[in-house]
C-alpha cells in the first residue's frame, strides 16, 4: 500500500515565477493544478455543444460549468497549450522545451508521412497514452488528456479537432518545478508515447536525458516493467504517477492500481474499444466497470458510451483516491504502455466520486454483470 502524505494546497500559484510556464484557470490565472471534463455533445446539437466542459481546481472545491469553449485560448486548457504557440512566435525554442504525444496524431502529422498506413499502425506500436509537456527552466505543465488528434504541433496554432466533438474527454494539468521533468522523463520511458513533435534541446536535453531519449523513441529494456513517481507540484501538492510498459503483461487497473491504493476502483473508460475487461472481483481489491455518469448539481447525464475520458476513483473516501489517465481496460491495452496520475485528496475524490451513476457489479459466484444505481 502506498503510504505517502498527499498534501492539500491551494489552486492559485502565489510563488509562481512571474513570466513562468503554468497552468492556466478559465480567467487566466496561473494555478498548481485543473482538471477540466469535456461533457459529449446531446444528439442533434449545434457544434458548440460539444465543447463546452466542467471545470476543478483547489479553489472551486467542487465542479463548475467551464467558462469558454474547448477550441477557444480563453478557457482553461486553451490558456494553458497557446503558451506552447506563443513562445514558438517569439522564436523562444532556445528558452523552452516540449514533448506532444498521442496515440492517435493529429491528422496533419499523418498525411505529412510518405505512405498512408493503417488506422492499427498507431494504436499497436506505441503506448496507449497522450499528452502535453512545456517548460522552461525554471518550471511547467503535464497535460495528461484522453483526446484523439490534439493538439496541433508547435509550428500550427491551438485549434481543436472536429473529431473531439461527440464524446467525453478529460484533462489534468499539474505544474510543476523544472527538476521534476527528470521524473517524467524517466515515466516516458515505461509509457512509450507516440510523440509527434517535441523540442528538448542545449541545457534541457543534458539536463533532462530521459525526457529526451523518451521523445526519440526509446524505451526501457528490462524489469521492472512498471514504475511508480511520486511528483510534487509548484505549489506542494501531490500527485502519484504510475506508468506501465508493454511488457508489464496486464490491465492497469485490475493487475496493479487497485491493489497499490489498496481500494475497490470505479473506472470509467471507452467501452467501445474491442476486447472489453469485464468488472473484476476476483481479487481482495475490485474494480467496476462504470456505466453512466451524471453531474447532478448541473442536470447533465450520459451514458459511458458516449464518453472517451479515462478515470477511476475509489469506491470509499478512506482512501479516498482520485485518478485521471489514458488508458482503457481492454485486452489489447493490456500489453501496451500507458498510465494515470492519482491524487489523494478529499474534494477531488468527492468531486469524481459524486459523477458515478451506475456502474457494472459481478456476483460471488460466476461473476456475472449486474448493473448498479449508486444512490447519493
Amino acid at each position: 500500500m502506498l503510504r505517502i502524505l498527499l498534501l492539500l494546497s491551494g489552486s492559485v500559484l502565489h510563488n509562481a515565477v512571474s513570466g513562468s510556464i503554468s497552468c492556466y484557470d478559465d480567467s487566466g490565472q496561473p494555478v498548481d493544478w485543473f482538471i477540466a471534463y469535456k461533457l459529449p455533445k446531446p444528439h442533434h446539437s449545434p457544434p458548440a455543444e460539444g465543447m463546452r466542459y466542467m471545470y476543478l481546481d483547489g479553489q472551486t472545491q467542487g465542479w463548475v460549468q467551464g467558462k469558454s469553449l474547448m477550441n477557444s485560448t480563453e478557457g482553461a486548457v486553451g490558456r494553458t497549450v497557446q503558451q506552447l504557440y506563443k513562445k514558438a512566435s517569439r522564436r523562444q525554442e532556445e528558452q523552452t522545451a516540449y514533448v506532444l504525444y498521442n496515440d492517435e496524431p493529429p491528422r496533419e502529422f499523418v498525411s505529412s508521412l510518405n505512405y498512408e498506413p493503417p488506422d492499427e499502425l498507431f494504436s499497436s506500436l506505441n503506448g496507449h497514452t497522450k499528452g502535453v509537456i512545456l517548460l522552461d527552466k525554471t518550471q511547467g505543465f503535464w497535460l495528461l488528456h484522453s483526446t484523439p488528434h490534439f493538439p496541433p504541433s508547435a509550428d500550427e496554432q491551438y485549434d481543436w479537432p472536429h473529431s473531439g466533438l461527440s464524446y467525453g474527454q478529460t484533462f489534468l494539468c499539474i505544474t510543476l518545478p523544472y527538476g521534476q521533468f527528470k521524473e517524467i522523463g524517466n515515466q516516458l520511458l515505461y509509457t512509450e508515447p507516440l510523440v509527434y513533435d517535441h523540442h528538448v534541446e542545449g541545457t534541457f536535453a543534458q539536463d533532462l536525458p530521459a525526457l529526451l531519449n523518451a521523445s526519440e523513441g526509446q524505451h526501457i529494456e528490462e524489469e521492472p516493467w512498471n514504475s511508480t513517481v511520486a511528483l510534487r507540484s509548484v505549489g506542494g501538492k501531490e500527485f502519484i504517477s504510475f506508468a506501465k510498459f508493454r511488457a508489464f503483461d496486464d490491465d492497469l487497473y485490475s493487475g496493479w492500481l487497485a491493489q497499490a491504493l489498496a481500494s475497490n476502483l470505479y473506472v470509467q473508460f471507452w467501452l467501445r474499444s474491442r476486447g472489453i475487461l469485464p468488472s473484476n472481483c476476483s481479487g481482495h481489491f475490485r474494480v467496476y466497470n462504470m456505466e453512466e455518469i451524471a453531474f447532478q448539481h448541473a442536470a447533465i447525464s450520459f451514458a459511458s458510451m458516449v464518453d472517451h475520458s479515462k478515470w477511476c476513483v475509489s469506491t470509499e473516501s478512506d482512501p479516498g483516491w482520485a485518478c485521471v489517465g489514458d488508458m482503457n481496460r481492454n485486452r489489447a491495452e493490456e500489453y501496451r504502455g500507458g498510465g494515470t496520475i492519482c491524487c489523494r485528496d478529499a474534494a477531488v475524490w468527492k468531486a469524481f466520486r459524486s459523477l458515478v451513476q451506475k456502474y457494472t457489479d459481478c456476483d460471488g459466484a460466476g461473476h456475472q454483470p449486474v448493473t448498479r444505481t449508486v444512490i447519493t
